[in-house]
């Protein structure tokens, strides 16, 4: 059951961070122009980190207090999960730019690191994807909830670090529109097939 646990959440932590959106696009600049590469990758994972101890500890006690609300919040999280995967697809048809390497440059760590976690702390999906999504599958793990956790957040720090210290071998993949909209499309898919499981209760 541990082993399942972290392998399960390593896998959906995988899965639901590696989606395109304003935090990863920023990590990705970073690391494509070296600057602050391993402080904006350290604050990435901690706060994911944080905010998924919060939602397994948070949901763990909920749904002992209100057993009623497991089956509520898990068609709740495959309906989300629906949405995300569609407009994942809808993006991967319509997508025609590239990744955006305009914008500020050379920024002192301060502001670097204010900007990173405004990124992060100041997103609804990201409240959506650790405190609630991964929140309500760490209840199907009883006994087992700190390895769920534990594996979420392996992903988060296995994901930034290497897509910041990865970043210049990505940039000849990620100047091309085409390389989006094939990641699209297969983040689409995957948030598909979440959303069946936890529907089907798996």
């Amino acid at each position: 059951m541990t082993l399942s646990a972290f392998t399960t959440g390593l896998a959906m932590g995988l899965t639901l961070i590696v989606a395109i959106g304003a935090q990863n696009a920023f990590v990705l600049r970073q690391g494509l122009r070296n600057e602050h590469i391993f402080a904006v990758c350290l604050a990435c994972a901690v706060s994911d980190a944080a905010l998924i101890a919060l939602g397994v500890t948070s949901f763990r006690q909920i749904a002992q207090i209100l057993p009623g609300i497991d089956p509520f919040m898990r068609y709740g999280g495959a309906a989300f999960l629906f949405v995300y995967g569609a407009r994942s697809l809808l993006s991967a048809m319509r997508a025609s730019g590239a990744l955006d390497m305009s914008g500020q440059t050379g920024r002192g760590l301060g502001v670097t690191l204010a900007t990173c976690l405004a990124l992060t702390w100041l997103n609804p999906h990201v409240y959506l994807d650790t405190v609630v999504l991964l929140g309500t599958i760490s209840t199907r793990f009883p006994g087992a909830q700190g390895a769920f956790a534990a594996g979420a957040m392996s992903a988060s720090f296995l994901f930034f670090f290497s897509l910041g210290y990865g970043a210049r071998r990505l940039r000849p993949l990620f100047e091309k529109p085409a390389a989006w909209r094939i990641l699209e499309a297969i983040i689409g898919i995957v948030m598909f097939a979440i959303a069946l499981r936890l529907v089907m209760g798996l």
